[in-house]
């Protein structure tokens, strides 16, 4: 009977989160009650901008926030709000260039600036994605930093999932008091953890390579799965 009670993961003894002047919870089950679902993403994200090049640094920055501005400008276009379109990123510094010298020495010089600007877009008609990324590398840009999708309002699905675990965990503590001849009691403890996302590593790439023009950039947003934690202890009659 022991090696049966341990297995199942049945504690018998004083609850160390009840109170203690709560007999009831004094014989007690432990078991953590789990839940997931698999979600359709309901938006995308993704930051894309320009490296440039300029002799100054007026010059690399400008070539740089010349192809930003025609990517916010296409987001707009798609229907996107000024509120879903953000600068993610203004970079600038001097950019120099090996150069050999006598007896195999190489030393760096200045080659003029290097200058950068990203700008991330979220987009909820995901179906136009494609377009927005084609019309960007249209624009000027060179640089696709990252793909990713989301949920507007996880805490909607958390919510759902933390009742579900609620809901396997007593399934569990019944099963467990019906196995070793015991009757389950009212719940002594009950705590929560976040529902955890999962999405797959976003898709990153530098100085992306310009496909035939007007062609859609393919991309497929798949699904979210969402999974949430629940511990519970329950009283034990005998």
């Amino acid at each position: 009977m022991r090696a049966l009670l341990s297995g199942a993961l049945l504690v018998l003894g004083v609850a160390t989160a009840a109170r203690a002047d709560d007999a009831a919870c004094k014989r007690h089950i432990s078991v953590v009650g789990r839940a997931s679902e698999m979600r359709a993403p309901d938006f995308a994200e993704v930051t894309v901008g320009i490296e440039a090049r300029g002799a100054s640094a007026a010059a690399a920055l400008d070539a740089a926030s010349k192809a930003v501005t025609g990517v916010s400008a296409q987001a707009r276009a798609l229907g996107v709000p000024p509120g879903d379109i953000g600068t993610a990123a203004v970079t600038l510094q001097a950019a120099t260039r090996p150069v050999a010298r006598p007896g195999g020495a190489v030393t760096e010089e200045p080659d003029g600036y290097r200058a950068g600007n990203l700008v991330t877009v979220r987009l909820a008609d995901m179906d136009r994605l494609g377009d927005l990324l084609r019309q960007a590398l249209d624009s000027g840009a060179n640089r696709i930093d990252g793909v990713s999708f989301g949920l507007r309002d996880p805490d909607k699905s958390e919510a759902a999932l933390q009742v579900a675990a609620t809901r396997d965990a007593r399934s569990r503590a019944e099963a467990l008091a019906e196995a070793v001849g015991a009757k389950l009691g009212p719940l002594c403890t009950l705590s929560t953890a976040a529902a955890t996302p999962y999405r797959p590593a976003p898709e990153m790439a530098r100085a992306a390579p310009m496909a035939a023009k007007g062609r859609r950039v393919p991309l497929e947003a798949g699904t979210i799965q969402m999974s949430s934690e629940v511990s519970a202890t329950f009283a034990v009659a005998q």
